[in-house]
């Protein structure tokens, strides 16, 4: 069973906005940067945005989500949020959160991932 459990996904209007959010176990974020990735039909995992352990570090790997989402933590409730504005049709994806050593826009290197959760923005 995965330690990390995506929610927050679902169907939303183009333009609209959504908060996904992984919950991990307690400390975990103390150790580990959380990833944000996603997946569409006939494409690769690619990375979205990823907050360090410390979380004094965010990253946004894509440019078609820079200014539109933004990854945040709340340590005390061990949630990591992706508030993603704006929503377009080419958001549409499995989104899965993952924990690394470090933040890194390559899947491989995180260890332990969540189920996902189903984005779909329609046009």
């Amino acid at each position: 069973q995965s330690q990390l459990v995506e929610s927050g996904g679902g169907l939303v209007q183009s333009g609209g906005s959504l908060t996904l959010s992984c919950t991990a176990p307690p400390y975990t974020l103390d150790y580990y940067a959380l990833g944000w990735f996603r997946q569409a039909p006939e494409r690769e995992r690619e990375g979205v945005s990823c907050i360090s352990s410390t979380g004094e570090s965010t990253y946004y790997y894509l440019e078609s989500v820079k200014g539109r989402f933004t990854i945040s933590r709340d340590s005390g409730k061990n949630t990591v949020y992706l508030q993603m504005n704006n929503l377009k049709p080419e958001d549409t994806a499995i989104y899965y959160c993952g924990l690394s050593r470090v933040c890194s826009d390559y899947h491989h290197d995180y260890t332990d991932w969540g189920q996902g959760t189903q984005v779909t923005v329609s046009s």
